[in-house]
């Protein structure tokens, strides 16, 4: 899947979606259109994934499907 971005220089490009991650780590790009939401999500006011922090408690997921 791409998505379309934009640079801090202000072009435009499309991306794979997996590169997204890295282009906000690096502070490439100044925002990207998120289809889900029919917007653009700008870096530095939105909500972005993986700007959620560390979390340093026990992990709670489940390790396999099914087991408690």
């Amino acid at each position: 899947m791409f998505l379309h971005v934009q640079y801090r220089d202000y072009r435009h490009d499309f991306v794979q979606a997996r590169d997204l991650d890295r282009l906000i780590e690096l502070r490439q790009i100044k925002q990207f259109y998120r289809p889900s939401e029919g917007r653009w999500v700008d870096i530095a006011t939105d909500r972005v994934r993986g700007s959620g922090g560390y979390y340093g408690g026990p992990e709670r997921r489940r390790s396999q499907p099914g087991a408690m």
